[in-house]
C-alpha cells in the first residue's frame, strides 16, 4: 500500500471555537485514535489536498511534537450545506491489530458482453474489507473477462487471501446491461424476419 508522510502542529486548545478558528486559517482539525492515547491536531489544508482529492488509500505517516504516527484515513466530517471539512478522523495502526477499510476496486481484462454492445456498469468504486494493514492491497482486483451480458460479478465471487469482505454477499459490484440501441436492433431484426414471412410475391 501507498505510503505518504504529512506533517501537522498539536492543538493546544480543543473545543467548537478552536476549531473554527483554526479553519479560518487554513487549518484542518484533526484527531489520531485506536492507539494509547488520542492526539488532537492539525493539518494544512494544502498538504491535505493530495490525501483528500484521490480514491486511492494511503498509510499516512504523520509527525506530530516530534513523534511519528501510522495511520489510515478513518473519517473525513464535512460541513451540510457548503461541503466544508470540519473535521479529520485518523485510525493509528497498531501491529498485528485488525482494522476495517474501504478499498477501491479496479476492473480487469475485457468483458464479452461490452464487445456485444452491452454496458458495464459498475455498481460498487469501493469494498469494506478487514484485515492485517500487512495484507491489504491498493485495489481490489475484480475481473471481468468471463462476463456476458446480463451477468454480474457479485461480493462472493471475490476472494483475497488474508481479508473478509463485510459487504453483503449478493450485494452486485459490476454487471453488463444490455443497451437500448442494442434492443431495439434486434426488434428490428425480428419484425423484418416476421414481415418477409407473410409477404406474397406480387402478380405480374
Amino acid at each position: 500500500m501507498k505510503t505518504v508522510s504529512l506533517s501537522g502542529s498539536l492543538r493546544e486548545n480543543v473545543g467548537k471555537k478552536d476549531a473554527k478558528k483554526q479553519r479560518k486559517e487554513g487549518k484542518f482539525p484533526c484527531v489520531i485514535y485506536g492507539g494509547k492515547e488520542q492526539v488532537h491536531f492539525t493539518l494544512d489544508s494544502l498538504s491535505f489536498d493530495k490525501v483528500l482529492f484521490t480514491p486511492d488509500v494511503y498509510v499516512i505517516k504523520i509527525e506530530v511534537d516530534g513523534k511519528t504516527y501510522e495511520t489510515i484515513l478513518q473519517d473525513i466530517q464535512y460541513h451540510p450545506t457548503t461541503d466544508e471539512v470540519l473535521h479529520v478522523d485518523f485510525m493509528e495502526l497498531i501491529p498485528g491489530k485488525p482494522l476495517t477499510i474501504a478499498l477501491p476496486v479496479s476492473l480487469t481484462g475485457k468483458a464479452p458482453g461490452v464487445a456485444k454492445g452491452g454496458k458495464l456498469r459498475l455498481k460498487l468504486r469501493k469494498l469494506k474489507v478487514k484485515g492485517l494493514i500487512e495484507k491489504m492491497p491498493e485495489t481490489i482486483e475484480v475481473s471481468i473477462n468471463k462476463l456476458d451480458i446480463g451477468r454480474a460479478v457479485k461480493v462472493k465471487d471475490v476472494t483475497v487471501d488474508g481479508l473478509q469482505f463485510l459487504d453483503p454477499a449478493s450485494n452486485v459490484i459490476v454487471t453488463v446491461k444490455t443497451a437500448r440501441g442494442v434492443v431495439a436492433a434486434a426488434d428490428d431484426e425480428e419484425e423484418d424476419e416476421e414481415g418477409g414471412e407473410g409477404e406474397t410475391p406480387a402478380e405480374a
